[in-house]
């Protein structure tokens, strides 16, 4: 084990206890095929799955893996009309499952996410029975103020280009708190507990992923 790969475990293991005392459970996995295979574990055969976009999920190859179970997926990206991708969006907040990444997770267990419309935190605040987030070791930070701007600076930016939006910001390279008709900095959520104990599941791995 690498002294990196040491660290990242001893983090991950500070952040789980602190999950804990959240009422969320925390999973480290050492890297992409074990939280898949965590993930698979996780999801009962049978289940309704659905998720928000995530270059993390995309990354672990989770759509091809999902795909080749016994699952029921919402996909938006298959929804051919907008009416389609209305009543999909209506459909998952009553899945079995919600696959997401979070934009920052803090040593002491907050959930960061910057959202444009809204539709992915929606499910991780309410609806889904259970809510599977996936973060890679690089989307930890000491505390709020770091995980927050850790969101603005490092996963904001990047998200805007592959969007191809024209916002300050993939301009300069840093978040200027603009009030862009493109920005996608339009929800700051901080989850810091879930009311129902267990619900949300968060899964670290152990590599570099995502924004």
């Amino acid at each position: 084990m690498t002294p990196k790969q040491k660290y990242f475990e001893l983090a991950a293991n500070t952040v789980i206890k602190n999950l804990n005392k959240r009422q969320m459970e925390g999973y480290y996995c050492k890297d992409r095929a074990a939280a898949v295979k965590k993930a698979l574990e996780l999801i009962p055969e049978g289940s309704t799955v659905g998720w928000g976009g995530s270059q993390t999920l995309a990354q672990l190859g989770m759509f091809e893996e999902l795909g080749a179970r016994p699952y029921t997926l919402l996909d938006r990206a298959t929804a051919k009309t907008p009416e389609e991708t209305r009543k999909m969006k209506q459909a998952l907040f009553t899945c079995g499952t919600f696959l997401m990444s979070a934009n920052a997770i803090t040593l002491d267990g907050l959930l960061i996410n910057i959202d444009g419309q809204g539709s992915r935190v929606a499910y991780l605040c309410h609806g889904p029975e259970q809510v599977l987030v996936f973060a890679g070791m690089n989307k930890l930070a000491s505390d709020l103020d770091s995980g927050l701007a850790r969101a603005r600076n490092h996963a904001a930016p990047p998200n805007a280009l592959r969007l191809g939006l024209n916002t300050p910001c993939t301009v300069s390279g840093k978040c200027s708190d603009c009030l862009s008709e493109k920005t996608i900095c339009c929800q700051f959520v901080v989850t810091r507990f879930s009311a129902v104990p267990g619900r949300v599941k968060v899964l670290l791995i152990g590599e570099e992923l995502g924004f």
